[in-house]
């Protein structure tokens, strides 16, 4: 019997160091009170805000092929990077606290939206609590130059550390999100499930890029409808998708998909990267008051915001199914307690 197109991508997945640290496979649920509030097609969603490591998130299934690749090159720490409420950072510091690396975080300031829980609670707490060596600077130039201080001090001690990009976004990072999209055609078949959109929120893209490698490797028409909550500018950030899709897709010797499945979808960022909005705020509201399950206000609320949006246009028919891929970061809500609280409903 022939070998089929997905068996050969997970055959070519295994060719890669990975260190077991998710909850895998997370769950995919329906959102029957969601769906039936808004009147359009099923929503399902992908849990992955329960891959475990400190809270869950979608980093988990990233840090599994990083961390893999930082053991094979003998590294003795992590340094990664992310703004001072950062998802990523929080679970890095799991990461290697699970793995028993040293690990270095650099988290920059200077985000547009400030409140006096954003300094110290939600991940900058836990980042603390993990372990990690924090160093808050203001810019990115900044950033730059304490990363090239601390591997400077390393070399010197004659110690490694292995550098994982903001959100984990390289090649190898996006490895765990073409594992996800495997894991998902296998749940929609098994659960007998018509979806054929996978909505998600969408930064350093390194998820978005694992996905549509995924798909398109295992000849699937899944689409995916990826959020833009950071990037000031669609189109550059589109060229940098269609470079990640390339280097996924060459390191696992796969076609890389056509740009014609490559979607990045605008007007629900806001005025910047981690900055409120109503329609975040309304989305949050909604799914934790309707399904019981918390999203976040920098990614998965805007990601909703977006998919509410769509379905009350009637972007979608009643027939096949919508995916939201829920990719964590609720420890954020505790960073944005006096935005949240001014706009609770009663």
């Amino acid at each position: 019997m022939p070998t089929q197109p997905r068996d050969t991508l997970a055959s070519r997945l295994k060719r890669f160091a990975r260190e077991p640290l998710a909850h895998l496979p997370t769950p995919l649920r329906p959102m029957p009170r969601l769906s039936k509030a808004l009147g359009g097609p099923p929503i399902w969603i992908k849990r992955d805000d329960c891959t475990g490591l400190a809270t869950g998130g979608n980093k988990a299934r990233k840090l599994e092929f990083l961390v893999g690749e930082a053991r094979e090159q003998g590294a003795d720490g992590i340094v990664t990077f992310g703004a001072v409420q950062s998802n990523h950072a929080r679970q890095t510091a799991a990461a290697a606290a699970a793995a028993g690396l040293e690990c270095h975080l650099i988290l920059v300031a200077n985000v547009d939206y400030r409140e006096p829980a954003w300094e110290v609670s939600g991940n900058r707490l836990l980042d603390e609590l993990l372990g990690a060596e924090v160093r808050v600077v203001e810019n990115e130039a900044a950033a730059a130059k304490e990363l090239g201080e601390l591997l400077g001090r390393a070399e010197s001690d004659g110690r490694k550390f292995y550098v994982v990009p903001v959100g984990g976004s390289s090649a190898v990072g996006a490895l765990g999100y073409v594992s996800c999209a495997l894991e998902l055609i296998a749940q929609a078949e098994s659960q007998q499930i018509a979806a054929r959109t996978v909505v998600n929120a969408t930064s350093s893209l390194g998820t978005q890029a694992g996905l549509l490698v995924g798909f398109h490797a295992s000849e699937s028409d899944m689409v995916v409808r990826s959020v833009n909550v950071s990037a000031p500018d669609e189109q550059e950030q589109g060229a940098d998708l269609r470079r990640l899709c390339d280097a996924t897709a060459e390191l696992l010797d796969v076609p890389s998909p056509p740009d014609d499945r490559l979607h990045i979808e605008p007007g629900f960022r806001g005025d910047s990267y981690g900055v409120p909005t109503e329609a975040m705020h309304e989305a949050i509201e909604t799914v934790a008051r309707l399904e019981g399950i918390l999203l976040d206000p920098v990614y998965t609320g805007k990601a909703m915001a977006w998919l509410m949006d769509a379905i009350r246009n009637g972007k979608w028919d009643d027939e096949d199914a919508v995916v939201f891929l829920h990719t964590g970061g609720s420890p954020g809500l505790f960073a944005y307690q006096a935005s949240l609280a001014t706009h609770l409903t009663r």
